[in-house]
């Protein structure tokens, strides 16, 4: 909002409260919703589509993708499960006595997916707690209350 506010001709060091001020007026949080909602049925991206892809690389069993004897993609994986493969990288080593096969399978990082997804879900809130005593009567809180007009 800020650097919205500098763009449309407002002093840098008003534009924060302006940008502030500005998003909290109902015609253009309104706008602003709008302009999100358009753009996700253009994208075709959304919160529950995010939430699914997380699911899928958060939730993935190794074993449905990986045949851990040989390091390759199963064959008959679920598509859902190989959304969770990061890359895959084969490398073949020229020998006397044959070729030698090196495979590496990477998946997405399963904590950080079901990290974001928890955290999307209220599923980990941490909690401050605040203690001691606010002088009201110094002045000082009128003295932030006319920069914030200002």
């Amino acid at each position: 909002a800020t650097q919205a506010a500098i763009r449309a001709g407002y002093s840098s060091h008003t534009a924060y409260s302006i940008g502030s001020e500005l998003l909290n007026k109902p015609e253009i949080r309104a706008r602003i919703d709008r302009a999100k909602a358009e753009r996700s049925k253009r994208t075709g991206i959304n919160a529950d589509r995010v939430l699914i892809e997380l699911a899928r690389l958060g939730l993935v069993n190794a074993i449905a993708v990986v045949n851990m004897g040989d390091a390759t993609v199963i064959d008959a994986a679920k598509r859902d499960d190989t959304a969770a493969i990061a890359s895959v990288k084969v490398k073949v080593i020229p020998t006397e006595d044959g070729d030698i096969v090196e495979r590496e399978i990477k998946l997405h990082d399963k904590t950080r997916a079901l990290e974001l997804a928890g955290k999307h879900l209220g599923m980990f809130t941490d909690k401050v707690e605040l203690s001691g005593n606010i002088d009201t009567n110094s002045g000082k809180l009128d003295e932030l209350l006319e920069l914030m007009k200002k």
